[in-house]
């Protein structure tokens, strides 16, 4: 009786991590081995911070939740001792900022991840880090559109300032 207990917890956590992966924007996988209390105290605080759900789960777990959503691709990376990070709203953020502690600690190292529903490898999820955050493509985009529309602007102004003088010196003479 005690062994279907735990089996319904178990199975509980597979469904819990299963859903969590099914209405993520992204998700990474990382081993996480060598990684001190500290830094890990602080890992974990910059990815609440950012919104982003971190837990270190057996990987016959989390292998049988990849299954379920459909990312069967990722058990070939389920050894040693891994975590996942998955992220609702910013496929970028947890990428991100895996990789500044994968930079910094040797033993701590990016494995795979998905995003919207398709699986990266290592290299993917190297790029995906690499991707200017959601408020810099924003400023960028706000930017070049503001800029022809500045320059329409001060030509418009230009013609307007020259009409002006125009019509300046036509008024005194029409006296």
């Amino acid at each position: 009786m005690a062994s279907a207990k735990i089996l319904e917890q178990k199975q509980a956590i597979v469904q819990s991590i299963a859903d969590q992966m099914k209405n993520a924007a992204g998700g990474v996988l990382v081993n996480c081995q060598g990684i001190t209390v500290e830094a890990d105290t602080k890992l974990r605080a910059e990815l609440r911070k950012a919104g982003v759900e971190y837990a270190v789960i057996k990987n016959t777990m989390t292998k049988r939740a990849c299954e379920n959503v459909g990312y069967g691709e990722l058990a070939n990376v389920l050894e040693g001792m891994t975590a996942i990070a998955i992220s609702k709203d910013d496929a970028v953020a947890p990428a991100k900022i895996l990789k500044e502690y994968a930079d910094k600690i040797d033993s701590f190292e990016l494995k795979a991840g998905f995003v919207e529903g398709k699986v990266l490898d290592q290299a993917g999820v190297l790029e995906l880090a690499n991707i200017p955050s959601k408020e810099i493509l924003v400023g960028k985009l706000l930017g070049s559109i503001q800029s022809p529309l500045y320059g329409l602007a001060c030509a418009l102004q230009a013609i307007i300032d020259k009409d002006g003088e125009g019509a300046a010196e036509e008024a005194p003479a029409a006296e």
